[in-house]
């Protein structure tokens, strides 16, 4: 939770800022040195701020340790780490969009910008090696770096994102009061909460622009096909945590988690032309979200549906 709302946060500002840049300035063509120095003493600031603010308001309340690791990579069917994936690749993203302002060489941009998210997400792995109830978990480093990674391969390549990483969300509604005083307890109760905690409503998407790939061809500049993650039935962050054998639960024991995949038309909005530059900054920000769109989905239980609409 904490890390995606550090995520939002930040993808926020360096949006804003950035259309704010373009909107007074043109990108230069040669570096301009003090563009150079504002741009690192502002996210350094930023960051920093951020990084105090989550400390006291997330770290100060759970008790501390001597620093350790911990395996997670079983748990939450990896919806944990595609949360990684995807703040990392949004930190990093907009940070390099950011980065041009400054009229650095193109490939000091990339890395330094590119690099960012990976930046912001260790400094928090760090602070849950110090965490008791937590550790310092090289999955989710592996999860940081293949975010990060997505942004500056695509811009080393192409100079643009042919392929990103998208978010939805819908309430997953719990009809059973069993299952949903558990997921209360889990997930919590507020809608900020449960679109940040509830890994049985999210779903992460990479979607691909088709022209990018097929320039000669007559589709739309906007049309993508996104391929979805996602997974449900959870209760706790692995099979056993939930009933337990200190706490059986009997008559919901046999609850299986499933892993949930789809296909699903969307849109890139920011290759639709437009002049004003407060529509661009929007589009961007639009861009972070998955359009509820039809969609097939598969199950690892065997369940195939056509959805009329997958938010």
């Amino acid at each position: 939770m904490k890390r995606m709302l550090l995520s939002l946060l930040l993808s926020f500002h360096l949006l804003t800022v950035a259309g704010q840049r373009r909107a007074l300035f043109d990108i230069p063509d040669t570096t301009i040195r003090g563009r150079v120095w504002m741009m690192g003493v502002a996210n350094a600031a930023l960051y920093g701020g951020t990084l105090l603010a989550l400390n006291r308001a997330w770290y100060r309340d759970y008790p501390k340790s001597s620093f350790h690791f911990i395996n997670d990579n079983r748990e939450w069917l990896q919806m944990d780490k595609f949360g990684h994936v995807f703040s990392a690749y949004l930190e990093s993203k907009y940070s390099r969009e950011l980065w041009r302002w400054t009229g650095l060489p193109r490939k000091q941009q990339i890395w330094i910008g590119g690099m960012s998210g990976f930046a912001y997400q260790s400094v928090i792995e760090i602070l849950d090696g110090y965490s008791r109830d937590w550790g310092f978990s090289w999955g989710d480093m592996g999860a940081n770096a293949i975010g990060s990674g997505l942004v500056i391969s695509q811009e080393l390549l192409w100079d643009q994102q042919r392929i990103q990483l998208k978010f939805s969300y819908f309430p997953r509604r719990y009809p059973d009061p069993v299952l949903e005083e558990r997921s209360r307890q889990v997930f919590g109760d507020s809608f900020m909460g449960r679109m940040l905690k509830d890994y049985n409503s999210q779903t992460y998407w990479l979607s691909v622009n088709l022209s990018s790939f097929m320039p000669e061809s007559r589709l739309p500049r906007w049309l993508n096909i996104a391929i979805g993650y996602g997974a449900d039935d959870m209760y706790g962050a692995r099979p056993e945590s939930w009933p337990t054998e200190a706490h059986p639960m009997p008559g919901y024991e046999n609850i299986h988690r499933y892993r949930q995949f789809y296909l699903s038309p969307d849109i890139d909005f920011t290759r639709i032309p437009t002049r004003s530059k407060g529509l661009k900054v929007l589009f961007h920000v639009l861009n972070m979200v998955k359009l509820p769109a039809p969609a097939l989905e598969l199950t690892s239980n065997g369940r195939f549906r056509v959805k009329a609409i997958k938010f």
